[in-house]
């Protein structure tokens, strides 16, 4: 359950909106809004004259970044242990830049499609072993309709491709988990390390517009660099074990 409303007064630069404002600038119902206030997912309200609750620029960059953990395809739970992780008082600048954050870092949302137009984008008829092989790959997921699939369209093509190569499906389930593992490890070091280095000095440190700018343009740039320089080191691993494994004795 949300924590009580606060009756302190509201700060001066901090926009005084009724909760009817604070939906219709966020883009959402009042009914969504009272939904993740009873969640925890908003702060309360400042209360005000005659009981009436005011809200400001935190409650909008929380929903803004709510909104965007939900592109991401994150569920209410996933959304809530996200926001129970984040530090207390987290400005609306803060917050701002873990949206970025999430918007650089996550891919981008599956999207809904049907069969006709699935064969269309790949350009080839697609059978039911087909499809088990692109679920499999992590490319689509069946829905409850089984001609409509949630598709992931920067791997599509690639996932297409792949579909001519003889590999056994044990094979490609293994090789799927075997990736998620370990990009999941070096996911989370990373993560720690940008926390460390990046995030934690920022917090403490220069907190003006600029700063806030310049944290924005980095979280953009910086995923491009470190996709590129894992795809590097995975090249050379692999040319260095397969030239192990061809000096090996048979």
């Amino acid at each position: 359950m949300a924590p009580p409303a606060s009756t302190s007064a509201a700060t001066p630069d901090t926009p005084s909106l009724t909760v009817d404002e604070l939906a219709a600038r966020a883009g959402i119902t009042v009914r969504t809004v009272r939904f993740y206030s009873t969640k925890g997912l908003l702060p309360p309200p400042v209360i005000g004259p005659r009981r009436v609750g005011h809200y400001g620029r935190e409650h909008l960059a929380r929903l803004s970044l709510i909104e965007e953990l939900q592109h991401q395809g994150l569920t209410l739970a996933a959304i809530e242990r996200y926001l129970e992780q984040l530090p207390d008082g987290a400005s609306p600048e803060d917050l701002a830049i873990h949206r970025a954050l999430v918007a650089s870092w996550t891919p981008g949302a599956p999207e809904e499609t049907d069969r006709t137009r699935l064969e269309r984008r790949t350009g080839r008829p697609l059978s039911e072993d087909d499809l088990d092989r692109l679920a499999a790959m992590g490319v689509l997921e069946r829905t409850g309709d089984p001609d409509v699939f949630l598709v992931m369209p920067a791997v599509l093509h690639l996932g297409v491709r792949l579909l001519e190569v003889p590999f056994p499906m044990e094979t490609i389930v293994a090789t799927r988990e075997i990736v998620q593992q370990h990009t999941r490890a070096v996911a989370h070091e990373l993560q720690e390390l940008f926390q460390d280095t990046v995030w934690r000095p920022f917090r403490d440190g220069d907190r003006s517009p600029q700063e806030v700018e310049r944290m924005r343009a980095l979280t953009e740039h910086i995923q491009p660099v470190l996709v590129q320089a894992l795809v590097t080191a995975f090249q050379r691993s692999l040319r260095e074990e397969i030239s192990a494994s061809r000096s090996e004795p048979q």
